[in-house]
């Protein structure tokens, strides 16, 4: 794979399209260099993939020098899950990535009997990289007799035999908690905010959809210069009384950007564009790291006039028939394949989030002296 790949996704060719944010600083860029001339491999790294997003793992496999693992996974007649690895990995650091999204059960058990395949066949170290962790919004109790199945999840993966995860954006930072065994949490905002950089968007006011979100939107507004923070208030008055939005800040003659986690059916957050509108907002773009986009998600996001562009990651496979005009895929291949490559040298990851170390640039092979 040629160093000059790059892993960007739209919906049309674009030449003056931006690069993705890049985290291989100078430094590390150096170390995998001399580790190249060194002529040290990858040999105890691997990496393999479910059926869920196959390609977003084989980009982080261009950066990381180490190819896809050859797998067969199969469905028998009545429906079960079949896998086996077909490479020697006894004692190597494997790296299983799969995002458990729809279907949600099918692919997460079938990353447990990945995780089974691969301790069976003696890897010295076996992590579960999901860049999106299915049934997470169920993360705590509301009413009586409730599943908490962001728990649940965590409990499955711990006793199949994982030995640490590597996930992306949690719908709460508490599910980190949740894991008895080391838990990586790394963030797709970055990667969001590298791309709005190289947007004219005039003046920015960053809004939270709901009040659940403003620690993500806060977080986010700081990335952005310290743009101004506003915040849609939803209440009910009564039961069977029409919810009342409010937007708390002031967005007239500004370009909003809404910010969540994930976009599922849409709902809400269109209510809250709609809102930003009837408030003078010059223009509105969203952004989330997930696109779940469960129907009718497309339909309401693309609706006109609404959102001038819809901002979204390739952490969820997206199909033909849920694309629109308004939409843009940013790749996290470089973010993640980073992440993993830190994990496997046992060095820290959270510098990678550090601000001076974010920059934009031509994706770099990670690793050249690698196994292909």
């Amino acid at each position: 794979m040629a160093a000059s790949h790059r892993f960007y996704h739209q919906d049309s060719a674009d030449a003056s399209a931006p690069a993705v944010t890049s985290f291989l600083t100078a430094d590390r860029l150096a170390q995998a260099n001399q580790a190249a001339e060194s002529n040290q491999d990858t040999r105890r790294l691997r990496l393999f993939s479910g059926t869920a997003n196959q390609e977003l793992a084989r980009e982080i496999g261009g950066y990381l020098g180490v190819p896809d693992g050859p797998r067969v996974i199969k469905r028998f007649a009545d429906g079960e899950t079949y896998v086996q690895i077909q490479e020697s990995i006894r004692g190597c650091d494997v790296f299983l990535m799969q995002p458990t999204c729809v279907p949600v059960n099918d692919h997460l058990m079938e990353l447990l009997i990945m995780v089974d395949a691969c301790k069976r066949a003696s890897a010295r170290q076996v992590t579960a990289v999901i860049p999106y962790y299915g049934y997470a919004r169920a993360d705590r109790k509301t009413a009586g007799r409730e599943s908490i199945t962001a728990k649940l999840v965590a409990n499955l993966l711990t006793m199949s035999g994982v030995d640490r995860v590597l996930a992306m954006d949690l719908h709460s930072s508490q599910i980190q908690g949740y894991f008895d065994i080391p838990c990586d949490h790394i963030y797709g905002s970055p990667v969001l905010v590298d791309y709005l950089k190289t947007r004219e968007l005039g003046e920015v006011v960053v809004v939270s959809p709901d009040v659940g979100g403003v620690a993500r939107a806060r977080a986010f507004a700081k990335q952005m210069n310290d743009a101004p923070l506003a915040i849609i208030d939803k209440r009910r008055a009564a039961h069977n009384v029409a919810e009342s939005l409010t937007v708390i800040g002031d967005v007239a003659g500004k370009t909003a950007v809404l910010i969540d986690d994930m976009i599922d059916t849409g709902g809400t957050i269109c209510q809250g564009a709609r809102l930003l509108r009837r408030s003078g907002a010059a223009r509105v773009l969203c952004c989330a790291t997930h696109a779940v986009f469960s129907p009718p998600a497309a339909e309401r996001l693309s609706e006109p006039g609404l959102f001038e562009e819809v901002v979204v990651t390739n952490s969820i496979p997206l199909p033909a028939e849920r694309r629109f005009p308004q939409l843009r895929v940013l790749s996290v291949a470089n973010m993640l394949g980073e992440a993993i490559w830190r994990i496997h040298e046992e060095s820290s990851v959270s510098s990678m989030f550090r601000l001076s170390l974010i920059h934009i640039s031509e994706p770099t092979r990670r690793h050249s002296g690698s196994r292909m």
